[in-house]
């Protein structure tokens, strides 16, 4: 492999980006009490819900869990619920990111600016709303943050969550590269699971939430990218592919 061989890097958001999920936890439990539930995710619970992709998908994996023995007699009433819901959940958090209760982790932007100066293209691959990847990052990068990104793909363009690799195989299209040109950042073993689905090598920076899964298979995990250079990226990906 020659050094051009790296041409994009595709990044996960929530627990990637920014160690989001405490704040969507919280989001999550401010959205039940509106509706006067007596539902109370706690970390131990937040963690194991996190093995489903998808904020409306764990709500509903929640309700059958907690009401085992009902039958769905209205799956409309059930959808719309759940997404009251989720609408709820969604505004909290854009409150909480506004308020500025999350930062980038460690050298997220810093590996940003040196791949664009590099003239690498950057994409995102989420399973999280649009409205949420909008606050997280207007915030963190400024009014013109999307100008940084080749391709964006989300949970309104790839509704087929991760473990499937659908939104990385949308985020390849957009950029008209092959998955040997480009490098795909994760924190879950689902995510990792997608990329690699769709023959992206990753590097992993596991979160607090995740920091227990099974990363076997990525190119690299490290705590964070606070160290991690392009030429670095480069070295690794062409030793994996020599």
């Amino acid at each position: 492999m020659t050094t051009d061989a790296l041409q994009a890097l595709i990044f996960d958001v929530d627990g990637t980006l920014a160690d989001t999920e405490s704040v969507h936890m919280a989001a999550f439990n401010h959205a039940f009490a509106e509706l006067g539930l007596d539902w109370v995710w706690t970390p131990e619970i937040y963690t194991q819900l996190l093995e489903i992709s998808g904020g409306k998908e764990r709500i509903l994996h929640y309700w059958k869990q907690r009401n085992p023995d009902v039958k769905e007699l209205d799956a409309n009433a059930l959808t719309d619920r759940i997404n009251r819901m989720h609408e709820l959940k969604t505004a909290a958090y854009e409150s909480a990111i506004n308020a500025g209760a999350v930062a980038l982790r460690p050298g997220v932007l810093e590996l940003m600016d040196e791949a664009l100066s590099e003239g690498l293209q950057l994409a995102i691959a989420t399973t999280t709303s649009p409205v949420n990847i909008a606050a997280l990052l207007r915030r963190a990068i400024g009014p013109d943050w999307r100008l940084n990104f080749a391709a964006i793909g989300d949970a309104s363009t790839a509704p087929i969550k991760k473990p499937h690799p659908q939104v990385y195989l949308q985020m390849l299209d957009a950029l008209q590269l092959p998955a040997a040109h480009c490098l795909a950042f994760e924190d879950s073993s689902n995510g990792l699971r997608a990329a690699t689905a769709a023959g992206l090598q990753t590097i992993v920076t596991p979160s607090a939430f995740t920091s227990h899964h099974d990363f076997s298979g990525a190119l690299r995990v490290v705590p964070d990218l606070s160290h991690v250079t392009v030429a670095q990226l480069r070295e690794w990906q062409n030793s994996a592919q020599a």
